[in-house]
């Protein structure tokens, strides 16, 4: 039985819009799954991944347009839908030509797992004719906690309900182990470290080499490695570029790389000024902390979560945090750290609030814990009026007249 997402009622609703609909999210976050909820009965499908489906569109550019020609007229639009349509850049401009032919006529669905190829071509993008959709892996409300506790207010709330059948209950040892993924999750537990370690290995040098984004698997697959055991980290370029054996240049674009196929991203330093922003070191997070694991090498086990708890606590709270803005397309993330070397976790820039998030591996938070979130609320400069340390406590905690302390569940 499909899963509910969060993501269904928006994007169904959205599809109503008389314009071209682009999905891109990263692979294994439920993306055809969701086409096919969405649109049970196209016009025609066309899934690009498949070699001879994507042979013939390339040898034959007109193609695409003549099959879309020929469908019947009716009095209601025809939905056409391409699966992985980045590797066919072409499309985009016959999609330009039929929308701008007759926009009632037909209503096109593009999804892709990768947008390097569109981003380092002249691609077109369809600027003024498409709305632009993001999936990713699940949020904490689309897989509900193990307690019967009642929900406080979220964090981060999105509009709208997660329709029924949700994703298993999760404890969060589990989340932290084995990430977020559709796919993963609904798994056999015994199975999801082998589909993991298929993922971030097989599965990912074929896409790249399928491609030609990527000319020295082999540099390659040691920065990622590195990437993913740092992930969370402030990105040391140089240094990863010497351990890796590559140069600086390609290190920056390998970043780009992950990022353009949706499987990382990164958070600037927090400032009031944007310009400072723009030049600070980025963090860089893998988006997905089993993928995370897998990529680094590391034992998809409860034994690597616990062998260091807390910073791989504050990914996951990244990686939810990060997931809820991109949907909800307002507000950003950041990380604050003085001169001095003090840091607040997590600033979040939300419709003029600034909110300071803390993350705390202990089930009982102290007054001590809130010492970097007191300096930053007492920081004029700042615009905070509270601020949150996320933690394992059984219950929200009020620690001072300006600082709760919320367990993960109520994130």
């Amino acid at each position: 039985m499909l899963k509910g997402r969060w993501f269904d009622e928006p994007f169904q609703a959205a599809l109503r819009k008389p314009y071209v609909h682009v999905l891109f999210g990263a692979r294994q976050t439920g993306k055809t799954t969701l086409l096919r909820r969405a649109v049970p009965e196209p016009s025609l499908w066309f899934d690009l991944s498949l070699p001879e489906e994507r042979s013939r569109l390339l040898e034959r550019a007109g193609e695409f347009v003549e099959v879309c020609r020929a469908l019947p007229t009716r009095r209601q639009p025809h939905v056409v839908v391409v699966d992985e349509a980045q590797l066919v850049p072409s499309i985009f401009d016959s999609v330009q030509h039929l929308y701008d032919r007759d926009r009632s006529r037909l209503r096109f669905v593009l999804c892709g797992s990768s947008a390097r190829r569109l981003r380092g071509s002249t691609a077109n993008l369809l600027p003024g004719r498409a709305i632009l959709h993001r999936m990713f892996p699940l949020v904490l409300a689309e897989r509900p906690p193990p307690t019967d506790l009642p929900r406080a207010s979220p964090l981060l709330a999105l509009r709208g309900e997660v329709p029924p059948p949700l994703f298993p209950r999760a404890s969060l040892m589990e989340r932290l182990t084995y990430g977020d993924l559709p796919g993963i999750v609904v798994a056999p537990r015994a199975d999801r470290e082998s589909l993991l370690r298929t993922f971030a290995t097989a599965h990912l040098e074929t896409e790249l080499r399928r491609e030609s984004f990527v000319r020295d698997w082999g540099g390659f697959a040691r920065f990622i490695r590195l990437a993913a055991a740092e992930s969370g980290q402030i990105v040391n370029f140089a240094a990863v570029a010497r351990e890796s054996g590559v140069s600086l240049p390609t290190i920056r674009s390998h970043y780009e790389l992950l990022e353009d196929m949706f499987l990382g991203f990164r958070i600037d330093a927090w400032s009031r000024s944007s310009r400072k922003q723009l030049l600070s070191t980025p963090r860089f997070y893998m988006v997905d902390l089993g993928l995370r694991h897998a990529a680094a090498g590391l034992s998809v086990t409860q034994d690597t979560v616990l062998s260091d708890p807390g910073p791989i606590f504050e990914q996951w709270v990244a990686v939810e945090l990060w997931k809820r803005l991109q949907y909800a397309r307002r507000g950003r993330l950041f990380y604050f750290r003085t001169k001095g070397g003090a840091e607040i976790d997590f600033v979040i820039e939300q419709q003029n609030e600034v909110l300071p998030v803390e993350v705390k591996w202990t089930e009982n938070p102290r007054a001590d814990d809130a010492r970097h979130l007191r300096d930053f609320l007492d920081d004029k400069r700042t615009g905070a009026k509270r601020g949150v340390i996320v933690c394992r406590c059984p219950r929200p905690i009020q620690l001072d007249d300006r600082i709760t302390a919320i367990p993960w569940w109520a994130l």
